[in-house]
């Protein structure tokens, strides 16, 4: 808990808004979260200072407002964009248990964040475009689209929340961006939603001056062809249960579920011979995982766009010989984004 105390003699009165002085005491003590220092949760408090107007009726009494919180916020501004970048790909739900704040704090940030106007004069180039989304719970559709900007120090700015992600929204937004700040885009990451898609393309035409790429973001991606190795491995452990003796179910499955969901690189080494006795009761999983860890890598090797789009064809024919079926639906996907998928490698 850090206390803190404001060094600024005035405020602008609540009435008539000229600047009075600090001269009729403090407030009560305001505890606000702040950012983690160290891991820990950290709290700025602070004890607002009193400002009395000489000039308006009755002579009104002010507190003193300062620029990183704001009056009935739980948190610092600072953390509520923290907070921001945490629900990207997340949820409300998940960050409240993350962070253990809670969940109505958590909403209150999103809902702050939502419709603020971008202050231009403070952006000094975007570098990469990111749009994203979070959603206030699992399995609901009431996302707001999330733009950011990693700039070329790697700094991630908040830009803005959007009040939904709506194509037209998204693309509006992108039609704000001041020209002087067009030229310096030289990346859009988005996921495979075609609204974002059709957004980004949309502003690439009217803006032929504009020389970026479109990449499809990693994180979707990998979940992507995770989730259809996740099925067959969720089916094929549920055979061997049926098949096997309960004895020898228990000593082969029991925990694979979370060394099937690691990379081989980073198994210890007895995670490892459990995986290979798994393997010798399912050979459809072997092949599959087999065929996971090869896309993983082809996707943490830094490849050309020509040399990772030929990579990438070449494994998923390789998956259609196998006769593995489980990659179809990815194999969908890889086949309607090849280039923006690919762009990731390079």
């Amino acid at each position: 808990i850090i206390t803190v105390e404001s060094r600024r003699e005035k405020t602008e009165c609540g009435v008539c808004r000229q600047a009075i002085t600090c001269n009729y005491g403090h407030g009560q003590a305001v505890r606000l979260r702040h950012l983690p220092i160290l891991g820990r949760e950290t709290y700025i408090v602070i004890r607002p200072r009193r400002a009395q107007c000489p000039t308006c009726w009755h002579n009104p009494t002010t507190t003193q407002t300062l620029p990183w919180y704001d009056q009935r916020s739980p948190h610092t501004k600072a953390y509520d964009r923290y907070l921001m970048k945490l629900l990207i790909g997340s949820t409300v739900a998940d960050v409240s248990l993350k962070e253990n704040v809670g969940y109505d704090a958590v909403l209150g940030a999103l809902e702050r964040q939502v419709g603020n106007a971008v202050n231009w004069d403070d952006v000094q180039n975007l570098g990469t475009i990111g749009i994203d989304e979070v959603a206030h719970q699992k399995g609901r559709k009431n996302y707001r689209a999330v733009i950011t900007a990693r700039q070329d120090d790697d700094t991630v700015l908040i830009l803005a929340v959007l009040e939904n992600r709506k194509k037209k929204t998204v693309s509006d937004f992108l039609m704000s961006i001041p020209k002087r700040l067009q030229k310096t885009i030289h990346t859009f990451c988005t996921d495979m939603w075609d609204g974002y898609l059709s957004a980004i393309a949309e502003f690439m035409a009217a803006h032929p001056e504009v020389n970026a790429r479109i990449v499809v973001d990693r994180f979707h991606v990998a979940k992507n062809y995770r989730e259809d190795f996740d099925k067959l491995r969720k089916k094929e452990l549920c055979r061997l249960k049926k098949e096997l003796p309960a004895a020898t179910y228990k000593e082969v499955c029991h925990g694979m579920h979370w060394v099937l969901r690691h990379n081989y690189t980073t198994l210890q080494d007895d995670d490892k011979v459990r995986l290979r006795r798994l393997f010798q009761h399912s050979p459809c999983l072997h092949q599959a995982y087999t065929l996971r860890e090869e896309l993983t890598a082809i996707f943490n090797t830094r490849l050309s766009l020509a040399d990772g789009r030929q990579r990438l064809e070449k494994w998923a024919a390789k998956v259609t010989r196998s006769g593995v079926t489980c990659f179809n639906k990815f194999l969908k996907t890889l086949g309607n984004h090849l280039d923006k998928i690919a762009s990731q490698a390079s």
